[in-house]
C-alpha cells in the first residue's frame, strides 16, 4: 500500500503546512503549475515526488518534468497532466490519451477547482486537487490525500489549508 499526497497549482508558493499534512505519505504528486524548481527541490527533498509541468511553468520546470505522466503504482494505472478537463468535458486530445492508455486514475489541475468524480464510460476516477498556491481566484487552498493498494483507491481525504 502507498499513501499519496496530491497537489496542484502552487504557483511558486509552498504552504508550510504541506509538510505536516504530507508527513505520513509515501509519495507526493503534483499536477502542474509548480512555479519554480526551488519549490520542486523542497518537495523532492521531503518525499519521493512525481510531477508534470503546467502552463505557467518556465523552461527550467518543463525540462525537468513532462507534460503528460503515465505510470502504475500498486496495480493502479495513473495518468497526470495539467490541463485535462473532467468527465464529459475533457481538454482537446486528452480523451484520445485516456482511450489509448486506459488509466484507472486520471489527475489534472489548472482549473483551481477541487473535483473528484468517476467517469463510468471510461471506467476511471478523475481527481483535481484544486489549488494550494496564492495565485488565482480560489478562496480555499486544498490538497488531497489517499491510498492506493492492490488496484484500489481508498481513504480519500480533502485537506483545506489555513490562510
Amino acid at each position: 500500500m502507498k499513501k499519496i499526497g496530491l497537489m496542484s497549482d502552487t504557483h511558486s508558493y509552498l504552504h508550510p503546512q504541506v509538510f505536516k499534512y504530507f508527513d505520513k505519505v509515501d509519495e507526493i504528486w503534483h499536477a502542474g503549475d509548480i512555479g519554480t524548481t526551488a519549490l520542486a527541490d523542497e518537495l523532492e527533498a521531503f518525499k519521493p515526488f512525481r510531477a508534470v509541468y503546467g502552463n505557467i511553468d518556465g523552461r527550467d520546470v518543463q525540462l525537468r518534468y513532462p507534460e503528460n505522466l503515465f505510470f502504475e503504482v500498486e496495480g493502479v494505472k495513473v495518468f497526470i497532466t495539467h490541463i485535462g478537463g473532467y468527465p464529459g468535458k475533457y481538454a482537446p486530445g486528452v480523451k484520445d490519451l485516456l482511450l489509448k492508455n486506459t488509466p484507472k486514475l486520471f489527475i489534472c489541475g489548472h482549473s483551481h477547482i477541487l473535483k473528484v468524480m468517476p467517469d463510468p464510460a471510461l471506467k476511471l476516477l478523475h481527481m483535481n486537487p484544486g489549488a494550494c498556491g496564492q495565485q488565482g481566484w480560489h478562496k480555499v487552498k486544498t490538497l488531497l490525500r489517499f491510498d492506493v493498494n492492490e488496484g484500489n483507491i481508498s481513504n480519500l481525504e480533502v485537506i483545506e489549508l489555513p490562510k
